[in-house]
């Protein structure tokens, strides 16, 4: 599980940055990737990238303002033409299905694979064996949503040699044992789970939030998360100007974080005005001195998603 982002930058694209979206790599845990907003040109982005439009099989969008839907269109039919035939869920506010629909249609774009658009007011969006999608609304000009995504716990690995050696071979006791339930062995041996299967894997968590200023939506969503993605429109010296605009400062996002006890926070959405990497330094440090864990999302960069023991 990784983070790869195909855009950075607030409002519009610049020569350095394009505009917001970012890639959830799944590709051990489900072989495919998840993608959160899609700005314009992301497409473009994505023919840079190691990403496959064909192993897309969710988009989450956290609302409708242009720099994070505009790409959408075009994207959904590239997707067609360059062999993309799985089905794919879209979700999103409401009003991401009218948009669509007339987008495509007035287009006349062809869409060779099931769509699904959902739209959503926050809560449980998705949910299957192994991961569930929580969204809150957050505090901007329009209805903007983070994601909570959680990765169930898997269970622990069996320790074959040691089967082996009471004579156990791979069937279907192995998957009883799996389950945490002891088996006997044809010789009577009884065989208890506890003894040959390691402690569950612990499911990760990452929040996406999407444009905000501090609110009391962000916690929720933030809280014990093993990475955070938060907006970083402005250094804190134009707090007020972040205010005014809905979007928040590099050292609130980072209060957020060590606020929620997350892992790792990592900073994104940030303003043209910061044209150059020297210039987001500032930024980057503001943040660091309130929690040491914050990188600077980079274009075109993999950030793994590490587990991590929670705290007491």
């Amino acid at each position: 599980m990784e983070l790869y982002f195909l855009g950075t930058n607030a409002g519009v694209p610049t020569l350095q940055r394009n505009v917001t979206s970012v890639a959830l790599r799944l590709l051990e845990e489900r072989r495919s990737f998840w993608m959160f907003d899609c700005g314009e040109a992301t497409q473009h982005q994505i023919l840079r990238s190691p990403l496959r439009l064909g192993k897309l099989e969710k988009l989450f969008i956290t609302h409708l303002h242009g720099d994070h839907l505009f790409g959408l269109p075009g994207l959904l039919s590239s997707r067609g033409y360059q062999g993309g035939i799985a089905p794919l869920t879209v979700y999103g506010p409401p009003g991401l299905k009218n948009y669509l629909d007339i987008s495509l249609s007035v287009s006349q774009s062809r869409i060779p694979y099931k769509l699904e658009i959902v739209e959503h007011t926050g809560g449980l969006v998705f949910e299957d064996d192994s991961f569930k999608v929580e969204a809150g609304l957050l505090e901007h000009r329009i209805d903007s949503y983070g994601y909570r995504v959680t990765e169930k716990d898997s269970p622990g690995s069996l320790n074959t040699e040691l089967l082996q050696s009471y004579g156990l071979k791979p069937g279907p006791l192995y998957g009883k044992l799996k389950k945490g339930e002891n088996v006997t062995t044809e010789e009577g041996i009884v065989i208890y789970a506890a003894e040959v299967v390691s402690e569950p894997k612990r499911g990760r968590i990452v929040t996406i939030l999407g444009d905000t200023r501090p609110c009391e939506g962000t916690l929720p969503l933030s809280v014990n998360a093993d990475l955070v993605v938060h907006e970083a429109t402005f250094a804190h010296d134009l707090a007020d100007m972040a205010y005014q605009y809905h979007h928040s400062t590099a050292r609130q996002a980072a209060e957020l974080a060590k606020e929620a006890g997350a892992h790792q926070l990592l900073l994104t959405h940030f303003s043209s005005r910061y044209s150059n990497p020297e210039a987001l330094i500032p930024l980057l440090e503001e943040a660091q001195m309130i929690f040491p864990e914050t990188l600077l999302a980079e274009e075109f960069c993999a950030f793994p998603v590490y587990r991590r023991v929670l705290r007491n």
